[in-house]
């Protein structure tokens, strides 16, 4: 029996895209006339990583380093090639934006898709599907992560295609079609390549995914070219990406694990946090921690206060029936991957999650609980559509509807009345940083436009980028050959570090950096000091006689 030809880009899902739309345009005004798009440090480092692939001393695709995975940078670079949009931040905002309205047209099209099931949807198909986009668009931590240079909004849209091919696939291969079987699972490992390339949650989510493949072939007993070749093409797309990234730290690195090991990773800032006398964070070595602070984290960014119970029953009833009433619905718990995946890495890779709620009662990657936003939706969406097939009149329905978005409107509007904590997070760790970065600034621009600047750029980008300087005019820790262990004897950060005067006219050191590290041995005539509570101090230095 052969299911109906899958729909993907009805009339219906254009209008949840144009609506989508539309919240995205308008909460990016809003939070760039509310300086929002620069909060998160991590959101300017990924911007200055994307720039100086292009406007650096070296430049080229080594500038990418190691830690963070590179397509979301490759993404921003033609929009950052407008001085404006990096400046403000807008060049790294865009490939958010447009990945925000590809994730809900995803979360309704897998709902709907899941359960139709071989049949035309139907009202309460319909309605169970709006009520998951909605669920997941409104949400206001989403929609202001959305407007920065984060990779959450692409990973995320990357996650959810991925289940929906998959859920074809699935539905596809019950159907013995293996045609259509064979074409979404080779999108579904288009979409897992992608995924892998953005955030190492995709390498978890790939091995999954191909762990539920093989069991999947095997029961219906598929086969034939047209499956044996999307079956290949998945294991190819899902296998490359990190195999790739894997042989660029090998080659460049000579350590194919650098990202996971090396200085800037994790574990070893952790490690050094640890030799400084910093406790553990919570959850490390510890599994039923570690887990309790990744839902408490989805909670904290679906609601407030008692909303977050409501939110997990929902979750826990939406588990339940998949897994008892609606068997077809099965593929959707693919959307609790990444609950597993943040518990293995808070407990065991040196991944914290601070809450302001739970010890140490402070925010660090309270963001990482957004992950979970696209199961809470779907789940949700999945009680309201057993509830009304219980339900046989028109009016019964109405009011289960109603009640579900009372829910929602209620959690969201405790979110809103509190601030979203991901803004929270963002504007709280950002204060002194900003502060710092913009007396920086405001200094630098003071220097002649011509003269050549030795700092690290590791810590305080943004104040460059804020002043304007092209990182041409900068040498910088990535100037240099990598592949040279432990330090490049011929690069032109290490011979600058030690003869500053030979090769940059200012010098910018910030206390504990390599930069001020190396500044005891020179001779420089220190001619501005920034100093900002709660930051390190910063100095420029004279490096030229002649600079002024």
């Amino acid at each position: 029996m052969t299911g109906p030809a899958i729909r993907r880009w009805d009339p219906e899902t254009a209008l949840v895209a144009a609506l989508v739309t539309c919240v995205s345009a308008v909460s990016f005004l809003f939070y760039f006339r509310h300086g929002g798009l620069l909060l998160y440090g991590d959101a300017v480092a990924h911007i200055n990583i994307a720039r100086r692939v292009f406007d650096s001393r070296t430049p080229g695709p080594l500038q990418l380093g190691t830690v963070w995975l590179p397509l979301p940078h490759l993404l921003m670079i033609p929009f950052l090639l407008s001085g404006w949009m990096w400046r403000t931040g807008v060049g790294g905002s865009i490939p958010s934006l447009l990945a925000y309205v590809f994730s809900v047209a995803g979360i309704f099209r897998l709902v709907r898709s899941v359960l139709s099931f071989r049949s035309e949807p139907d009202a309460a198909v319909r309605s169970a599907a709006w009520i998951a986009a909605i669920i997941y668009a409104a949400n206001p931590n989403l929609i202001y992560l959305q407007t920065t240079a984060m990779t959450e909004p692409l990973y995320l849209a990357l996650f959810i295609w991925a289940a929906v091919y998959f859920s074809d696939y699935v539905e596809r291969a019950a159907d013995h079609d293996p045609q259509p079987a064979s074409s979404s699972l080779a999108k579904c490992g288009l979409c897992l390549f992608a995924a892998c390339l953005t955030r190492y949650d995709g390498w978890f989510l790939a091995a999954v995914l191909g762990t539920a493949a093989v069991p999947m072939s095997l029961r219906f007993g598929l086969s034939g070219v047209r499956l044996r070749s999307g079956w290949g093409k998945f294991v190819f797309l899902a296998l490359t990406a990190p195999v790739l990234w894997l042989a660029y730290n090998a080659i460049i690195y000579r350590n194919p694990l650098e990202f996971a090991n090396g200085h800037y990773s994790a574990r070893a800032i952790e490690e050094r946090a640890s030799h400084a006398g910093v406790a553990p964070h919570p959850g490390a070595d510890d599994l039923p921690v570690a887990g309790s602070y990744v839902l408490k984290s989805a909670e904290l960014n679906l609601a407030e206060g008692s909303w977050q119970k409501l939110w997990l029953a929902l979750l826990l009833a939406g588990v339940a029936i998949s897994l008892l009433s609606e068997r077809r619905a099965w593929p959707l718990l693919l959307l609790l991957v990444p609950l597993p995946f943040y518990t293995l890495s808070v407990a065991y890779s040196g991944v914290p999650i601070y809450l302001p709620v739970w010890w140490p009662f402070s925010y660090y990657n309270v963001r990482y609980g957004l992950e979970l936003l696209p199961a809470f939706a779907v789940f949700a969406a999945l009680v309201f559509y057993f509830l009304g097939s219980m339900v046989r009149s028109f009016a019964g329905r109405t009011a289960v509807a109603a009640a579900m978005l009372l829910v929602v409107a209620g959690s969201y509007a405790s979110v809103w009345r509190a601030q979203p904590i991901s803004l929270r997070e963002a504007w709280i760790n950002s204060r002194t940083r900003l502060a710092l970065e913009s007396e920086l600034a405001a200094t630098l621009r003071k220097l002649p436009p011509d003269s050549t600047l030795l700092m690290y750029l590791g810590d305080h980008p943004g104040a460059l980028q804020q002043a304007g300087i092209p990182l041409r005019r900068v040498i910088q820790e990535g100037n240099h050959r990598t592949w040279k262990q432990p330090s490049d004897p011929e690069g032109e950060w290490e011979l600058a570090l030690a003869n500053p005067a030979q090769y940059a006219d200012f010098v910018v050191a910030t206390n504990g950096d390599p930069v001020a590290a190396a500044m005891p041995s020179q001779s420089l005539l220190p001619i501005a000091a920034i100093h900002v509570n709660g930051q390190p101090a910063a100095t420029i230095y004279q490096a030229r006689p002649a600079a002024r």
